[in-house]
């Protein structure tokens, strides 16, 4: 495959963030992917966000499988560090690495086949671990490398080009739910204006959080019968809140439409306001959330927007109660004190 590397130089009028970085700073490699796909889209807006919270590219680390969606990483932040895996097997590679570097920020960019079929298990244990990261799935219910068959998220009687779909879909938003994650949303690829703020709160909570976007397939999946395409995710959103992320480090403000706000203060001081669409609904009842999903999906609707947050999260660190420096920086007499260490830690069992 050839990669095509975009120019390094620049006009030197871009506008800068506030580290000094413009967005292109942020870019990668020019996308292989086919015209008007998704997953550029989402990569679009990844951009925007680590550019309005202006985190430098070396602090991330990106992580990804097989497919599609694992190929866009290559499309944004090029000068962070990247580790592609083998099919499924990122969430694994993404909890080593952040046992070993708890310093980085870590972002898995996954797919519906990568997480849903081959990789359930790897997400599974991920999301019940408590890893510190955004984990982002670009969903759009087909096997696009493989010219179009349904994957495990295309849901039940949805029509490719060629074929019904039979089998009962896999809902990562719901087993997120299940298993404890302690952020879980849901965006689609068209609608940036939720999407960047959903990714700046993510990215600034500490624990699992899991954000499904649904991403149509331009090429396989984009046909008016098909639940993963861009008319019918239009015509079927539902919205349960409308999302402006404020950061603490200077003040904004902003005009809201009359209604009920909702502000969610987040463990490092950030501030979430939900300017709440559904009256009823609350994103902090992890039973009412998984609730409401099924009740929309029977209905036919997509719900989109922040679906759950626990505002005190804990992540796979404290869960083990490791060293607050990095593992992968401790020497051997940190890693080995000796016998004498060892006889005290063998008594206090005693």
């Amino acid at each position: 495959m050839t990669y095509i590397a975009k120019p390094k130089f620049h006009h030197p009028g871009l506008q800068k963030n506030a580290i000094g970085f413009t967005h292109r700073d942020y870019e990668g490699r020019i996308s292989t992917l086919c015209a008007g796909c998704g997953h550029d889209s989402i990569s679009a807006a990844l951009i925007e966000t680590f550019y309005e919270l202006a985190i430098e590219p070396h602090r991330v680390a990106k992580l990804s499988g097989i497919g599609c969606s694992s190929k866009t990483p290559d499309y944004f932040l090029g000068q962070s560090h990247g580790f592609n895996a083998v099919h499924g097997r990122m969430p694994s590679v993404l909890t080593g690495a952040n046992l070993a570097n708890r310093d980085l920020i870590y972002l898995g960019v996954s797919g519906d086949g990568d997480s849903a079929s081959i990789g359930i298990g790897q997400f599974v244990h991920c999301v019940r671990r408590g890893v510190n990261m955004v984990y982002i799935c670009e969903n759009n219910g087909v096997y696009g490398l493989t010219k179009g068959q349904f994957s495990a998220t295309a849901d039940k009687g949805s029509k490719s080009k060629t074929a019904v779909n039979s089998d009962s879909p896999i809902d990562l938003v719901g087993l997120a739910l299940l298993l404890g994650a302690t952020f879980v949303a849901r965006s689609f690829s068209g609608d940036k204006k939720q999407l960047v703020p959903i990714l700046k709160a993510a990215f600034t909570h500490k624990g699992a959080a899991i954000i499904d976007v649904i991403s149509p397939c331009v090429q396989f999946n984009n046909n008016p019968d098909s639940t993963k395409s861009y008319d019918f995710v239009r015509e079927h959103n539902e919205a349960v809140n409308r999302i402006d992320f404020i950061t603490p480090r200077a003040e904004i403000t902003a005009d809201y439409a009359p209604g009920t706000v909702e502000t969610v203060t987040q463990h490092d001081g950030s501030v979430l306001r939900l300017s709440k669409l559904a009256p009823d609904y609350d994103p902090h009842d992890r039973a009412k959330a998984m609730a409401y999903l099924q009740e929309r999906h029977a209905a036919g609707e997509i719900v989109t927007g922040l679906l759950y947050i626990d505002e005190e999260p804990e992540d796979l660190h404290a869960h083990l109660n490791t060293v607050t420096t990095p593992l992968n920086r401790l020497g051997e007499k940190d890693l080995c004190p000796g016998s004498a260490k060892l006889a005290e830690i063998n008594e206090s069992y005693r």
